[in-house]
């Protein structure tokens, strides 16, 4: 019979946290990443678990066994050599129960129990038994001295929690901020509360252990665990896979390649990368739920030929991930058109959040021609120009989608710089567009669009750097008697129609007021418009040279600003 590939056991956290293991993360595994919603989930779980009666001083071993018992997941483990294992699935639950562990221990008035506790962070050094002092866990060498020195010595953790150190990594952040939660949480609890609690956690806590026979074995285990809901991002699964075809000798080079990319990017843009990598390799939506699957499948194994792990770090990833970079900060820096380029990203950039479909084709047009400034620029200015339209136009998600994808495909075929391109906007289309313009403006649209006139109407450009940036109506959403917005605009439907039309829409850089919302004209333009008797917006000053607001003032305003939009869109 064929030796199994791994074995799997129940076992409790008293000897999970012994001598019989030592836990170290492999240089591919992702950052630490629980938030504080995740521990503190934990830890209500924990004390949820804990019987409500018991004896002053914990509970006994006589009591022991009527505690129900707390399963706190499985751990996938590939043993390095004796008692040293790689640590493959299960590092978020072992990392914060040595954060709690450590928590408890510094915060015990007890020098036996804080002992006691700190056996579980920390193997005993012994003469006779010929051991050395050693954590029992390790995690990535990027933030092992960091964590060691902060949580796991003994005596550190209130210190730790008091600081406040700056530029720290997103792993660094974690550890930092679930040891704060733990600590001002457990801090409010009675020492025999804490005591209850540490015994429970050793006595009546269980994780299922599995032990893999190899690092493939190991990885297929993983993959079929976190394919079935835990807590994982697509890109954690592809790291292992990815950095698992690795050599073992340029592991941990490749390793670095790929944590200061998700480092710099973030983990949630480093996500969205895949994504957008996606997007232009294959030009069809994969299955959200195995999104991992079908990264493999159609990046890594697909057309034209196969990549291996180190060939798409450094052919794929790392170029990727500075265009997205460029792209997603505006940042072009070529000979060419590279304020105008920029404006127009940045106008994009604005509607990332209701459509993020442009970023594939804007990175795909930056690396076919990056070089040639003046393409480009035509080529990012029609895309800025159908993201927008899309947005008045009738459709979904996954129609928005297919767009560009179509856009994709013509620039891979040689055609996007043609006139039949999806790139281009349909003359029903721009119809459409100037129809949805002309009617009252949705919430949503309003400030990305507001920003992009108000471009269109500086001199040169705007951008604007504002903590905040808000939308206010000149002519109020709701009126008060007696008031002269109803002596000016006393047909009440015209009135309502007027109210949310682009006209009357203006950009201030504070947040809104809502009783200086209700002045009269010429009082919400010097005390409500102005700041310090200036205003920035260019769109703002134009209201403010008004001498009067009425029906006439509006639709004269309205023609203008449409005009403006449809010259820019070319929408005639």
């Amino acid at each position: 019979m064929a030796e199994s590939a791994f074995t799997a056991a129940e076992v409790d956290v008293l000897h999970v946290f012994n001598n019989d293991f030592r836990f170290d993360m492999p240089s591919y595994q992702r950052p630490y990443a629980w938030t504080e919603n995740e521990t503190a989930e934990l830890l209500q779980d924990l004390k949820g678990a804990l019987p409500n009666e018991g004896n002053k001083g914990g509970i006994s071993p006589s009591d022991e066994g009527d505690v129900s018992p707390y399963f706190l997941g499985s751990v996938v483990l590939v043993n390095k050599s004796g008692k040293s294992y790689e640590v493959v699935d299960g590092q978020q639950r072992l990392t914060t129960l040595t954060i709690l562990f450590c928590v408890l221990r510094d915060l015990s008035e007890s020098d036996e129990d804080r002992n006691e506790l700190h056996g579980y962070v920390s193997e005993k050094s012994g003469r006779i038994s010929g051991t050395e002092e050693r954590f029992r866990l390790s995690v990535r060498n990027q933030d092992n001295d960091f964590f060691q020195g902060n949580v796991q010595k003994m005596g550190r953790v209130k210190d730790f929690v008091e600081s406040s150190p700056k530029n720290l990594s997103d792993a660094k952040k974690s550890i930092l901020e679930n040891t704060k939660y733990l600590w001002r949480k457990l801090s409010k609890d009675s020492e025999d509360s804490r005591l209850k609690l540490s015994q429970f956690i050793v006595r009546r806590c269980y994780f299922v252990v599995i032990k893999a026979s190899d690092r493939d074995s190991a990885h297929r285990i993983f993959s079929v665990l976190n394919a079935r809901g835990l807590d994982l991002l697509p890109t954690d699964i592809l790291k292992s896979e990815i950095i698992g075809q690795v050599p073992k000798a340029n592991e941990s080079k490749y390793t670095e390649k790929w944590e200061t990319i998700e480092e710099d990017l973030g983990r949630d843009s480093f996500r969205d990368l895949f994504g957008h990598i996606h997007m232009i390799h294959v030009k069809r939506k994969p299955q959200e739920k195995e999104f991992d699957r079908s990264f493999i499948k159609d990046v890594l194994q697909g057309a034209p030929k196969p990549t291996n792990g180190e060939a798409f770090i450094d052919k794929v990833l790392e170029p990727y991930a500075d265009v997205y970079q460029t792209v997603s900060n505006s940042a072009y820096d070529g000979d060419e058109c590279a304020e105008e380029i920029n404006m127009h990203l940045q106008n994009l950039n604005r509607v990332t959040n209701m459509v993020s479909f442009w970023i594939a084709p804007a990175m795909e047009f930056y690396e076919t021609y990056g070089y040639d400034g003046r393409k480009l620029h035509g080529l990012i200015r029609d895309l800025e120009r159908l993201t927008y339209g899309l947005l008045f136009l009738p459709g979904n998600r996954d129609s928005r989608r297919t767009r560009y994808e179509k856009v994709l495909d013509d620039l891979h075929k040689g055609t996007i710089l043609e006139d039949t391109s999806e790139l281009q906007l349909k003359s029903s289309e721009k119809r459409r567009i100037v129809d949805e313009l002309n009617a009252p403006l949705q919430g949503r649209m309003r400030k990305p669009l507001l920003l992009f006139i108000d471009s269109l109407l500086a001199d040169s450009g705007a951008s604007y750097e504002y903590k905040i940036i808000t939308v206010e109506h000149v002519l109020p959403q709701t009126l008060e008697e007696g008031s002269e917005w109803i002596a000016n605009f006393q047909d009440e439907e015209q009135r309502a129609e007027w109210t949310n039309k682009i006209a009357n829409l203006v950009l201030l850089s504070r947040s809104k007021n809502s009783s200086a919302s209700n002045y009269d004209f010429e009082r919400k333009k010097s005390a409500y418009f102005q700041k310090k008797g200036t205003t920035t917006f260019a769109l703002t000053t134009q209201v403010i040279n008004e001498s009067k607001w009425t029906p006439k003032v509006l639709e004269r305003r309205q023609k203008y600003l449409i005009d403006a939009l449809k010259k820019e869109w070319r929408l005639d």
